[in-house]
C-alpha cells in the first residue's frame, strides 16, 4: 500500500442502516439466514478460547465443492472486500494501471489508489470488448453492481483469454453469483475469483469469504494473506452455510419471482434497469432523488441513494426482500 496515497484517499459511501426499525432495503442482504446458524455459531464460540487451524481445511473443502473448483485453490478472507483488497495488493504496483467498470462497486477505484496505482475506467457492458494490454489487472463485476446485469460465461471467457495473452490478472467479483444459476469461473487459469458468503446467506456483519486462483496467482495470495484471517465462527459457520444447498434454491427462486413483480410493478413509473441479482436500479425520471429518499424514510424504509455511483444522478438502487416487505417499498414508491 502506498503512504502517501492512504493519506489522502477517502472512505467510499455503501448502503446499510442500523436501525433496527427500519426495513433495510439499501443493502443487498438475504433477509433470511440458512437453518442451524445460531447452534453452529454457539459451537464455535466455544471453541474460540484456542487459534483457529491456519490451514482452514473444512472451509476450502466446503468453498471448493460451492463453486465447484479444488479446495487447494481457496484462500480464506474476512469477506469479499478483504479478498478484493488482497487481490489487488498482490498483483498491482505503484503507477501501473487498472481497468475498472463503472458505474460499479466504488472499492474497485479506492483500493487501487491505495496502491498508488492509476484507474482506467470503462463502461461496465463493454468490459469484455476492452483491450487489457498494458493494464496490471482488469476487474470484472459479475452481476454488475449496481445495474445487476451479468456477463454471458462465453464472453468471459474470451475476455480471460486476451487477458492470459496480454499477462494481465482479471480480478471477478462474484459477490453476487451466489443468487443466480450461473457457472462461477473459479478455477480458470489466468483469473482471481472474489466471493463473499455474506450476502446471499444473510449474514454481513460475520465476515466471511474467500478468492480462488490458481498457480503463481494463487501462491501469492496464500502467501500474503494474514496468519488465522478467519476467526473460529466465521470459518465455521461459513463452512455450514456453503453446505445448504436447499436454502439456495429457495433464495433464487424467491428472488427471481419477486424481482420480477417488483420490477413489472414499478416500471410504471420508473425506468427499472433489467437485473439478474438481489436488487433493482431505478431511475427516478422527474422525481427528485432527495424526495424519493425523504418519502422512503416517512415510510421506515431505507433505500440506496445511487448518486454516489459514477455516472449516475438520477437513480436509487433497491433490494429485493421479502414478499411482504417488497409490498411496503412499492406502495411507497407508486405514492411518491
Amino acid at each position: 500500500m502506498d503512504p502517501d496515497t492512504a493519506a489522502r484517499v477517502g472512505r467510499v459511501p455503501h448502503g446499510g442502516c442500523s436501525e433496527p426499525e427500519v426495513i433495510d432495503f439499501s443493502a443487498n442482504v438475504n433477509p433470511r439466514t440458512p437453518p442451524g446458524v445460531a447452534d453452529v455459531y454457539g459451537d464455535a464460540l466455544a471453541r474460540s478460547r484456542r487459534y483457529p487451524d491456519d490451514a482452514y481445511p473444512e472451509y476450502r473443502s466446503a468453498a471448493g465443492e460451492y463453486v465447484d473448483c479444488p479446495p487447494e485453490g481457496v484462500v480464506p478472507t474476512p469477506g469479499g472486500l478483504a479478498g478484493i483488497r488482497l487481490a489487488i495488493a498482490t498483483t498491482v504496483s505503484r503507477d501501473e494501471s487498472v481497468l475498472v467498470p463503472t458505474p460499479s462497486f466504488g472499492e474497485y477505484a479506492r483500493e487501487v489508489h491505495l496502491q498508488g496505482a492509476d484507474v482506467e475506467f470503462v463502461a461496465h457492458d463493454e468490459v469484455c470488448e476492452s483491450d487489457p494490454a498494458d493494464h496490471a489487472m482488469a476487474i470484472v463485476c459479475n452481476p454488475n453492481n449496481p445495474t445487476g446485469t451479468a456477463y454471458e460465461s462465453g464472453d468471459l471467457l474470451d475476455f480471460l483469454a486476451r487477458c492470459r495473452e496480454a499477462d494481465t490478472a482479471l480480478l471477478v467479483d462474484e459477490a453476487f453469483l451466489g443468487f443466480t444459476d450461473r457457472h462461477s469461473m473459479a478455477g480458470r487459469v489466468g483469473a482471481v475469483v472474489a466471493r463473499s458468503l455474506t450476502k446471499l446467506f444473510g449474514l454481513p456483519g460475520l465476515r466471511a469469504g474467500f478468492l480462488v486462483a490458481t498457480g503463481e496467482r494463487r501462491e501469492r495470495l496464500e502467501n500474503a494473506r494474514r496468519a488465522w484471517n478467519l476467526g473460529t465462527p466465521a470459518a465455521t459457520v461459513g463452512a455450514h452455510c456453503m453446505a445448504q444447498y436447499g436454502f439456495v434454491e429457495q433464495t433464487r427462486r424467491r428472488v427471481r419471482t419477486e424481482r420480477a413483480r417488483m420490477a413489472e410493478t414499478l416500471e410504471s413509473e420508473y425506468n427499472v434497469v433489467p437485473s439478474e441479482a438481489p436488487f433493482l436500479l431505478l431511475d427516478t425520471g422527474a422525481r427528485s432523488v432527495d424526495r424519493v429518499l425523504d418519502r422512503v424514510r416517512e415510510g421506515d424504509l431505507a433505500v440506496r441513494d445511487a448518486r454516489s455511483f459514477r455516472g449516475l444522478d438520477s437513480h436509487v438502487r433497491v433490494a429485493v426482500r421479502t414478499p411482504e416487505e417488497n409490498d411496503r417499498l412499492i406502495e411507497v414508491l407508486l405514492d411518491v
